[in-house]
């Protein structure tokens, strides 16, 4: 279950990023445009957390199962 939410979190941040660059490209920039993109690094930064191993080779991922 945790595998299809974290799936969904990048899928997510990724549509969040490519209606950014449509609004820059239709608009020019503006702060729903920026708004956006920090939505799409925080998203980025929480599935990272979540992801990445610490020294010991742990992640929260394999902690949780």
């Amino acid at each position: 279950m945790l595998n299809a939410v974290l799936s969904i979190a990048m899928l997510s941040a990724f549509l969040l990023l490519y209606g950014a660059w449509k609004r820059w490209s239709r608009d020019g920039a503006s702060q729903h445009m920026w708004l956006m993109i920090a939505a799409a690094l925080v998203i980025f930064a929480n599935v990272a957390i979540w992801v990445v191993p610490d020294k010991q080779g742990k992640s929260l991922v394999t902690e949780a199962k």
